[in-house]
């Protein structure tokens, strides 16, 4: 399993000062084109880019995929998508010719030399619960100590974040989170709801429970439990089960007939193997999916910490147990948006004895099921102003609107 974290990225932007001047440079001099778009993300095909693009290319729009890695080509291929490789010559030179270039991480996701002067569309991952950007202090660490370095490379952040020229939200309260995460106006982070989500409003759960076990193996007849911890800035998850605590994580499940799906971080550390001789434990990283939203709805009960796919199966809605063995430290490294017990509640587990207990109670009491269910609507009223499977759309539509401002702006210069 890889494992990233800030200061290793920061270290690597700073190593690479010189070829981001250099495509700089060579931005201001290559002419943008007026229909070509390129689209990139770092989970591989799939994300807001994925829903985003389909709409894009079902109104005409010039479209090319940029890819990094062999396996995302041959997915590329597969879905019949043009496409090329997102490093080298060819990535750049796409990257600095698109008038639009959309990602949902960063701008690694195409060529991260090529953006500058683009119509940058940022599409994001996840509303987020824990602190991004500007509002955490993880953004900015420095590799070394180094005086002075770190308000540096917080200064670096905000200027590259200064070229999104559109950041869709959820809804108005994600909106706030966002403006202040990456320091842009109002005006750039629309409400249109979010395209990677799209699918949950149109997709059904039987087709997405064939899928997860197409993946995993057949469950025939017992409940899904997704288990997805967030990432940890590269530290292990401190999370992982003990040989005792996988004795009872895996007596529980068999006592309520349910299967514990593991969706560990992609770019998070952490040895999730179960003990041999069970299959109650399945493993489901993002070598197998890339992009884990569409199977959401395959679920029966989401086991999570600080992930942002709290947010997506309250569209479902899914009951949520909550583990958070480090949430006092998480909350002063990396910090929320809000008070964590506000959305987790007051029952918190914090280890996975309190884990099988609460789950068995989801899984096994109708009532209790009920109440969770109901604590995820509310949570979904919340954060999603749409719930139609129509964002993608809107984001379309926001992007062409952007364009013809940025004409109709150059044409009375």
């Amino acid at each position: 399993m890889g494992s990233f974290s800030f200061s290793s990225g920061n270290a690597a932007q700073v190593l690479r000062i010189p070829v981001h001047l250099l495509g700089l440079l060579g931005t201001r001099l290559i002419p943008r084109s007026k229909d070509l778009w390129v689209f990139g993300s770092a989970a591989g095909i799939g994300e807001g880019a994925w829903a985003l693009w389909k709409v894009a290319a079902a109104n005409g729009e010039r479209a090319v995929w940029l890819t990094g890695s062999e396996k995302d080509a041959a997915d590329a291929r597969r879905a019949g998508l043009s496409s090329a490789p997102k490093a080298g010559f060819v990535g750049f030179w796409l990257t600095a010719r698109a008038r639009v270039v959309v990602v949902t991480h960063g701008a690694g996701d195409v060529n991260r030399y090529g953006t500058a002067g683009a119509f940058l569309v940022q599409l994001w991952h996840g509303i987020p619960l824990k602190r991004l950007g500007l509002d955490s202090p993880a953004t900015a660490k420095a590799p070394v100590n180094v005086p002075g370095l770190a308000r540096l490379l917080r200064y670096a952040y905000r200027r590259t974040q200064r070229r999104i020229r559109l950041l869709p939200a959820a809804s108005h309260l994600v909106r706030g989170r966002l403006e202040s995460a990456f320091g842009l106006r109002y005006d750039r982070i629309p409400v249109t709801g979010e395209p990677r989500v799209d699918v949950l409003s149109v997709g059904s759960a039987a087709e997405a429970r064939a899928s997860v076990e197409a993946l995993v193996g057949p469950a025939t007849g017992a409940r899904l439990v997704l288990y997805a911890p967030t990432w940890r800035d590269g530290a292990p998850d401190p999370a992982i089960p003990s040989p005792s605590e996988w004795a009872t994580i895996v007596e529980s499940l068999e006592s309520a007939n349910a299967v514990l799906v593991i969706r560990s971080h992609p770019l998070g550390a952490g040895d999730y193997t179960p003990p041999p001789g069970t299959d109650r434990v399945r493993q489901m990283g993002a070598d197998r999916v890339a992009d884990v939203t569409p199977v959401l709805p395959a679920f029966d009960a989401l086991i999570t910490d600080y992930s942002s796919l709290v947010y997506d199966t309250a569209l479902i809605p899914l009951p949520v147990v909550f583990f958070a063995p480090d949430e006092s430290r998480y909350a002063v490294e990396r910090g929320f948006y809000g008070r964590y017990r506000d959305l987790a509640g007051e029952d918190v587990a914090t280890s996975w004895s309190q884990v099988v207990r609460q789950l068995s109670v989801v899984l096994l009491d109708d009532a209790e099921r009920a109440r969770r269910i109901a604590r995820a609507r509310d949570l979904s009223s919340r954060v999603h102003t749409y719930r139609d499977g129509g964002n993608a759309e809107r984001v379309y539509r926001a992007i062409r609107r952007g364009l013809d401002a940025s004409r109709t702006t150059k044409g009375n210069e």
